[in-house]
């Protein structure tokens, strides 16, 4: 008599659910949600937000709360619906402001790194994994200092640290390079390809591209655009920079 031995039937690979593409990321430096009318008003950072219809969002300059601040990012995160996530670059017992990523998707890791340069402002980025539908994609948000020498060492510092080849890599935020071949843009262009970079700031009069958005594989970076409503006008001194992904 033989005896035929079960086998279990082979285990499938769990695939991702549906596509991360297209995906719509912006960059926004809210001024501490002051108006260019000097009027302290997060109500309008949320209708710019809402306006701009995005899946991913990197604020700079937005308060944390403190004993003489509100927390903006809560503020945000209630009137989007969105995860949100921090990334302070001043701790002080009256306030606390900095970087945040808000988020359709859920945010599964985050890191943060100092780059701060000397005695100037505190500065850092703000790194997140998140997950588009089971696909993994990294967000770096950062605003770099004011100096060329504070922007080079901090621009060092993200390529060494971020460079990545598992996940899709998005680096966004105010980069304050107001040198169209200064250092810094040309050392980044050996990570990504170079881009549409609008005007953003002043936002009444945009004459300087100091926000930016980059993306690796860089093929997928498919329109850079400027949210130029005349909500976002009024809401802060920079204008949104928007960015649509696809496959």
């Amino acid at each position: 008599m033989s005896f035929l031995r079960a086998h279990p039937p082979p285990v499938q690979p769990v695939m991702p659910l549906g596509n991360p593409w297209p995906l719509t990321i912006a960059t926004y430096n809210i001024h501490g949600a002051v108006g260019v009318d000097h009027r302290f008003a997060p109500a309008r950072i949320a209708g710019v937000l809402r306006e701009m219809r995005a899946d991913i969002i990197a604020l700079q300059e937005v308060p944390l709360g403190g004993r003489n601040m509100l927390n903006v990012m809560n503020i945000l995160q209630n009137a989007t619906g969105f995860h949100a996530v921090e990334g302070p670059t001043y701790h002080g017992p009256e306030k606390r402001y900095g970087n945040v990523v808000l988020s359709k998707y859920p945010i599964l890791n985050t890191r943060t790194l100092d780059l701060s340069f000397g005695s100037r402002e505190p500065r850092g980025a703000l790194d997140a994994d998140v997950d588009c539908h089971g696909h993994p994609l990294r967000v770096v948000a950062t605003h770099l200092g004011l100096r060329p020498a504070e922007r080079r060492a901090q621009i060092r510092r993200l390529l060494q640290v971020f460079d990545t080849h598992q996940m899709p890599v998005i680096l966004l935020g105010d980069i304050n390079e107001w040198f169209v071949w200064g250092r810094p843009l040309r050392w980044l262009l050996t990570h990504f390809q170079a881009v549409r970079a609008p005007a953003t700031f002043p936002s009444r009069w945009p004459v300087f591209a100091l926000d930016r958005i980059w993306i690796r594989p860089g093929h997928r970076l498919v329109q850079v655009a400027v949210h130029a409503t005349p909500l976002a006008r009024i809401a802060s001194d920079h204008l949104p920079l928007i960015a649509r992904i696809d496959g």
